[in-house]
């Protein structure tokens, strides 16, 4: 029986780099930003996401 590889995708994308750059560049003080603008890149996602959620929910409960 022949074997094939696999391969995986997946790991940090691109609001991931940006936000590990904005805590080290904090971190680092080459930034003045108050936290809440160094974290924007992870609860600007989630407001994305549960906005995503939330449309999908009304759609679905409209066509029942």
């Amino acid at each position: 029986m022949e074997e094939r590889g696999s391969s995986t995708v997946g790991g940090t994308g691109f609001l991931g780099f940006l936000q590990l750059l904005f805590i080290g560049l904090k971190l680092g003080g080459k930034i003045k930003w108050s936290w809440i603008w160094v974290l924007s890149p992870a609860w600007i996602s989630a407001l994305f996401f549960l906005g995503v959620l939330i449309t999908v929910l009304i759609i679905r409960k409209i066509k029942e």
